[in-house]
């Protein structure tokens, strides 16, 4: 796998007129080389790959990166840039990774190169998204630890509709959602766990608090685990006690959105199409002003990676992308609704992943 990834990374190296490429971001390190230490930088050049990192991670690199020439550092980051740029040649184009380079390093690196002795001095340049393009394509193992990832969150929501009632706090009801994912094999969390209550559901982000959820209100819940290193991400909305009329309407639109979306994204689109999708429904029930974020986001090794699903969003979708489906109403003052499904593209269509229930807003209801 890894010695596949490598020869689909060399591939685009050569489209691109790279000679060598540096990989600064964890998450491209740990998909291009297996790598899942919190240190080290890999270089990848037409015939040999490297993984520099400390003495804390040498035996790791070594069981977990069998196909990387392993460089030794024995001190600071600066002294993984010179070990790494010793390997490159004169002349070259020696590609790096913008997004995820610091000002610092990018200092270091040039002053490393520029202090060094050549014949001809390479060219260290900004390299085009090479892996987080090849990342958004996952293949069978990936899937196999995302579906995974995507059952364990699941039966975590499927918990919660089990136990959440008035009186419960925010942080009792995360707290006993991140238990149940951890007994039922996730390795971690993908991110902390959202309950929001009430007024509070219109905060999309909101941390859960030392505060009782309330009766005849909305609650919102955004959860995801992490299994083989791979993330799932899911959302539902309940409601303790009877539905008031104003929340089954916001809930309607929102699950009209999202279920249009999903019938209707296909292979070919853009992102910023397939957001237009669920953007119009909204906006023709009059909650357009309150619909503020992407319709979705890739998941995978991040629980938020390309391909973005937004209105400025010109990736093309294809079969083998993972990306959630998350509209959302939040009026200010009142709560709000999202309802979020973790999907792939095959076959030039979306399947959810995802099967918490949703479809009845019953089902998503906790009754009197």
């Amino acid at each position: 796998m890894i010695l596949n990834r490598l020869q689909l990374v060399r591939e685009e190296m050569r489209h691109s007129n790279l000679d060598f490429l540096l990989i600064t971001d964890p998450s491209n390190r740990q998909w291009i080389s297996g790598f899942t230490g919190s240190s080290g930088i890999v270089l990848i050049s037409k015939q040999t790959a490297y993984i520099a990192t400390d003495s804390r991670y040498w035996i790791q690199v070594e069981q977990q990166s069998p196909d990387f020439e392993l460089v030794k550092i024995a001190g600071a980051t600066t002294s993984i840039a010179t070990e790494l740029i010793e390997k490159i040649s004169d002349a070259s184009n020696f590609g790096y990774e913008p997004e995820n380079l610091t000002m610092k390093q990018y200092q270091d690196y040039t002053k490393i190169i520029s202090s060094m002795t050549w014949k001809n001095t390479p060219n260290f340049i900004a390299a085009p998204s090479i892996i987080n393009k090849l990342r958004m394509s996952k293949d069978s193992g990936e899937l196999t630890s995302l579906i995974k990832a995507v059952e364990i969150a699941d039966a975590g929501m499927n918990h919660a509709f089990q136990i959440i009632q008035p009186g419960m706090t925010e942080k009792t009801l995360a707290w006993e959602i991140q238990k149940n994912v951890i007994e039922n094999g996730a390795d971690s969390l993908s991110f902390n766990t959202i309950v929001a209550g009430g007024e509070r559901g219109a905060l999309p982000h909101a941390r859960p608090l030392n505060i009782a959820l309330a009766n005849k209100t909305g609650v919102v819940i955004d959860m995801g685990v992490k299994v083989n290193g791979y993330c799932s991400d899911l959302t539902r909305t309940f409601f303790l006690g009877t539905p008031t009329d104003k929340f089954k309407k916001v809930y309607d639109v929102v699950l009209t959105a999202q279920m249009m979306a999903i019938e209707r994204i296909e292979v070919g689109m853009t992102g910023a199409e397939a957001h237009e999708i669920a953007a119009s429904v909204i906006a023709e029930m009059g909650y357009g002003n309150y619909f503020g974020h992407g319709l979705g986001h890739g998941v995978g090794i991040d629980v938020h990676e390309a391909p973005r699903l937004s209105p400025a969003s010109d990736t093309i979708l294809e079969n083998g992308h993972v990306f959630t489906i998350e509209p959302g109403i939040y009026l200010p003052g009142w709560g709000g609704v999202r309802i979020e499904d973790q999907c792939l593209m095959e076959a030039g269509k979306v399947r959810s992943l995802t099967k918490s229930p949703k479809l009845d807003l019953e089902i998503g209801v906790i009754n009197d």
